[in-house]
């Protein structure tokens, strides 16, 4: 099987310009591509996860990568999928987040001489004269087509400002100045960034007269077309002083049972033919495929010690096993059904005696749902979640896992 033909199998391809020529360049390592990570926070999170694990499929099969990190571009926002725009960040504030990345980055890609590149837009972007950029690249972007590129739908409603209106065009002069310093020929990126990307390849062209190449990933979202990474805590991060390594574990082991297989396919290295094997399984077998990705991603962001104590430690926990006997109350469909509420599993669980108990502890602070505040009297379980296992918490000691049989 072919690299263009494992992404293809994987999900992992959305949209692509030119694909005899995409083949050609990436199944015979003749690729010298970039990835683009706007520095929004100091640490990536899971929505990167997806860009990182294809670089390193690349990367596996003898292409280039070459990580650009937005030190420039982030003074000015992407409006890409959002509805407001993105708060303005100091330069100090930029520049350290830029330094995050990359050590994060330096433990996932295999940086130096002949392999993956880093660099910064900062260093070209930061240093234009903008009469002369508008001079130089100007006359190449149709307002009209600039203004029906999906990138920008979404903000037009409550009103694209001109700074952000300007991202198509730095990201665009990203992949110019690449191409001319680095020999880049293709781009990748999120699906919801191909008006950027085709912005770039058409740069090239007018400019320069040659062809370069965009790829789109598949978006990471879940089986009802929301966006993985977000928990009740916010985003999951790859920092483990953010996140930790037990904190991300769960995560993926906690994924709905509809998106377990997706996710091996999308982001785990083991061969599909295995992964084609785990998606025969089913009931209380998709959670041992659960906690292979859950192992499988954590190893990789955090290291084989790490995962290994994170899954030894929601064993221990979930399964009652060294480290704490973990009451369990199995429950029936009829029993749970209308009452798969936090509150009355709180009741059945016997950590608390009524709803009003209930509801006051989780107001007060004092209640956990699989390790995180429950600050939401309204919460519900679906019967995936309660067959995976709910483990519940009153206070720092008291602990009861609800079971649906």
């Amino acid at each position: 099987m072919t690299l263009y033909d494992e992404l293809i199998a994987r999900g992992l391809i959305a949209q692509v310009t030119d694909e005899e020529e995409v083949k050609e360049l990436i199944n015979n390592g003749k690729a010298t591509f970039y990835i683009g990570f706007d520095p929004t926070a100091d640490s990536l999170h899971v929505g990167h996860f997806m860009a990182l694990c294809l670089m390193k499929r690349m990367q596996m099969a003898g292409n280039r990568p070459i990580a650009l990190i937005g030190g420039g571009t982030g003074h000015i926002g992407d409006p890409s999928g959002r509805t407001d725009m993105r708060s303005m960040m100091t330069p100090e504030i930029i520049q350290h987040n830029c330094e995050c990345f990359k050590k994060q980055m330096e433990r996932f890609i295999e940086f130096g001489e002949g392999k993956a590149m880093m660099v910064n837009n900062a260093d070209w972007l930061l240093k234009l004269n903008y009469v002369e950029l508008l001079r130089d690249v100007g006359a190449c972007f149709s307002v009209n087509n600039m203004l029906r590129a999906e990138c920008y739908k979404q903000r037009m409603e409550k009103g694209l400002s001109f700074l952000e209106f300007n991202y198509m065009i730095m990201q665009s002069y990203d992949f110019y100045y690449l191409y001319q310093h680095y020999g880049c020929n293709m781009q990748f990126g999120g699906d919801d960034q191909w008006s950027n990307m085709l912005g770039g390849t058409s740069l090239i062209r007018k400019k320069l007269g040659k062809d370069a190449y965009a790829m789109t990933i598949t978006l990471l979202l879940n089986s009802e077309g929301k966006k993985m990474g977000k928990t009740a805590n916010g985003a999951v991060w790859l920092d483990p002083n953010k996140t930790s390594p037990y904190d991300f574990y769960q995560y993926w082991r906690n994924v709905e049972d509809a998106d377990v297989v997706k996710c091996l396919r999308l982001l785990t290295f083991l061969p599909l033919e295995q992964i084609d094997e785990m998606a025969a399984w089913k009931d209380a077998k998709i959670n041992e495929a659960k906690e292979i990705l859950a192992y499988e991603l954590t190893k990789m962001i955090h290291g084989e010690e790490e995962a290994e104590k994170a899954q030894a430690s929601a064993r221990a926990l979930f399964g009652g096993g060294a480290g704490g006997d973990v009451p369990t109350t199995e429950v029936t469909e009829e029993q749970v059904e209308g009452a798969s509420d936090i509150l009355s599993l709180l009741v059945l669980s016997g950590l608390c005696a009524t709803k009003s108990e209930a509801r006051r502890n989780i107001q007060q602070g004092g209640v956990t749902a699989n390790d995180e505040k429950v600050t939401d009297i309204g919460l519900t379980f679906t019967q995936e979640q309660l067959r995976a296992g709910v483990l519940l918490r009153r206070g720092k000691k008291n602990y009861h896992k609800i079971l649906l049989k």
